[in-house]
């Protein structure tokens, strides 16, 4: 990520967009499970959907292909999860998935009031 990339990630108050929070989809394949190029271009679809909605902030699979990551605006922790739940890798049984909520520290909320 450049410096320009990244100051437009942060936005202006150096947080992300004004968000205090982001929700972390870790997807995981599943054991003996195998991702064809069919729900690969699936996925693909549900992320550019994502984006198209402005729900999607970054994803990628792992280097290790043992599963990926996708970093999403959700209003809730119920909806994230709603999110991943409609996720096609995760509705074909190929990958499984855990949400987590990503508190942001950056300057604008000085460092989570401990900077």
């Amino acid at each position: 990520m450049n410096k320009i990339e990244l100051d437009e990630f942060k936005g202006k108050d150096g947080c992300y967009q004004g968000y205090s929070s982001l929700y972390v989809i870790l997807l995981s394949k599943l054991p003996n499970k195998i991702l064809t190029e069919d729900l690969i271009r699936e996925h693909v679809s549900y992320l550019r959907k994502l984006d198209r909605e402005d729900k999607l902030v970054i994803c990628g699979p792992f280097s290790d292909n043992k599963g990926g990551m996708v970093i999403i605006k959700a209003s809730s922790l119920s909806e994230a999860n709603s999110i991943a739940q409609s996720d096609p890798f995760v509705i074909n049984e190929v990958e499984s998935y855990e949400v987590r909520t990503w508190e942001l520290s950056c300057e604008a909320n000085n460092h989570m009031g401990m900077g």
